[in-house]
């Protein structure tokens, strides 16, 4: 959907920046997508030539990865600020500002910067994450320079008025309906993302808590833009048929003329530490029930870091493709097709493992479950915790470490196939201030994550000190209200440390 927020904590578990090394995401790659990749045109499988990276006269950053297979090219503008920017009581306003961001420049009326790329042939989108928040669009190679021109005309000078603003906030207030509130799953985790954090600003949905968008106001979210959309604050990412240098001239007069500001300071925003577990039942309406596990866990710092931290990520990143990266992995084998269960008997319908890796705050390991008719959610999440423990005692297989790696190496051949990923995975590595190279550095350094090192994360990482449990307990429908009376929204029912 055009211009909806991408958090993955808004709802169930989903790709986020590093979602090709995910539990769900590994799968679809498989072992006949890497012989299919093996396969592949030489050309695909070549080195690319070298990314480049510049910086603008103004502080902009500017990156530029050729690619000459297809006379197209993927132009796209990252803005360092995401929701974990914002603060309470104003929460959803990045997200309220990439809608507006198409409402218009003193030059483009609402709605014109859409229909132009239309008529250019290509495709645009955007989106809002935690982290960042990014507008891009696909053109032949010889309109790059037109969308170029658009989009540094309105990062400098969006302008819409207040009824612009007013009716667009209420296309946002039923998004968020759309997506969180008439889905019980959705909410639910949303609320246990809001008891797993107490301090981080990772608490707070992308879109926004419903009331801070009923109370939002046109001023505010001018003033978030004139903030944080400054030019040491951006970057330009650029993946294609195109030439360098010659990209370099073209943003240098375009955006480098945009003049500079200064960046707003951050000010650390860390989580206090869980010392003890948190529950969280959430009653709703709903045809089955759901079991959501998470761990807090340390994040990767880095292709330069060293610290024991980043190399248990690496570790996690490897676990959560052992415990859900394909069709036979641990926990479907175990929870839906039953085996080693007493009697073969089957506690889920759906599994899943998912670990952020990294991010601008804290990360967290989650496994998730669909109980089977029958069966309780306790269970289940006995049976869940019960799969890491037995990592934990027996280690994982050298067959299993080396599937997954082998995936891993397939997704990095059709990961090229791709101009949009190509230049997503350069941006979202320039949101953490990492060099272009990142993700070569990052397959390496997981292409070297040995068993005992999955092992011992197991072993240290996921006691109950740490765990937060979400349960959705389906209710009953009730009767309609009185006539005069007004729908109770669910609401969560708490226990044990949360917040």
């Amino acid at each position: 959907m055009k211009r909806a927020f991408q958090g993955a904590r808004d709802g169930a578990p989903a790709p986020g920046p590093t979602g090709w090394l995910r539990g769900p995401a590994v799968a679809l790659m498989g072992v006949m997508a890497f012989c299919l990749a093996v396969l592949a045109p030489a050309q695909a499988a070549e080195n690319p030539p070298a990314v480049q990276r510049y910086t603008l006269s103004n502080g902009m950053t500017l990156i530029v990865r050729p690619d000459h297979r297809a006379p197209t090219v993927v132009h796209m503008l990252w803005v360092r600020v995401g929701s974990m920017d914002e603060v309470d009581g104003a929460s959803g306003i990045a997200h309220v500002l990439e809608h507006m961001m198409f409402k218009g420049t003193p030059d483009l009326a609402p709605g014109e910067f859409s229909r132009r790329v239309a008529a250019l042939g290509g495709r645009e989108n955007a989106f809002t994450t935690s982290d960042a928040t990014a507008y891009h669009q696909q053109v032949a190679r010889e309109h790059l320079e037109a969308v170029m021109r658009l989009e540094a005309d309105r990062f400098e000078r969006n302008r819409w008025d207040d009824d612009a603003f007013r009716k667009e906030i209420e296309v946002i207030k039923e998004e968020r309906r759309q997506r969180v509130e008439e889905s019980p799953r959705a909410r639910m985790f949303e609320a246990l993302n809001a008891t797993m954090y107490l301090t981080s600003p990772y608490r707070r949905p992308v879109i926004g808590w419903m009331g801070d968008l009923v109370s939002l106001t046109p001023q505010e979210v001018r003033e978030f833009r004139q903030r944080w959309y400054v030019p040491g604050n951006a970057a330009v990412v650029i993946a294609g048929d195109v030439e360098p240098e010659r990209v370099r001239a073209l943003a240098e007069a375009l955006y480098g003329r945009i003049p500079a500001r200064e960046v707003p300071a951050r000010k650390p925003r860390d989580e206090v530490a869980q010392q003890g577990p948190r529950q969280l039942t959430y009653r709703a309406r709903a045809e089955q029930a759901l079991v959501a596990l998470g761990w807090q866990t340390p994040q990767w710092a880095g292709p330069a870091a060293q610290d024991a931290g980043s190399q248990d990520a690496l570790a996690l990143t490897v676990l959560s493709a052992v415990l859900d990266g394909h069709g036979g992995s641990r926990l479907e084998r175990s929870l839906v097709q039953g085996e080693g269960q007493p009697g073969g008997a089957r506690l889920a319908d759906s599994v899943g493992a998912s670990y952020g890796l990294l991010g601008r705050g804290p990360q967290r390991f989650m496994l998730t479950a669909v109980p089977a008719a029958g069966v309780a959610p306790e269970r289940v999440a006995d049976a869940l915790k019960a799969e890491v423990a037995r990592i934990a005692t027996e280690g994982v297989r050298a067959d299993e470490l080396q599937r997954v790696k082998t995936q891993w190496m397939a997704s990095e051949v059709y990961k090229l196939d791709a101009l949009f990923n190509q230049a997503r995975e350069l941006g979202q590595y320039w949101v953490q201030g990492w060099d272009v190279d990142a993700g070569d550095r990052l397959m390496a350094a997981l292409m070297n994550v040995s068993a005992e090192q999955v092992q011992s994360v197991a072993r240290r990482l996921f006691s109950d000190q740490r765990l937060t449990t979400g349960v959705l307990a389906p209710e009953a429908a009730a009767q309609p209200p009185a006539a005069a009376a007004l729908p109770d929204a669910p609401k969560p029912s708490r226990t044990g440390t949360a917040g």
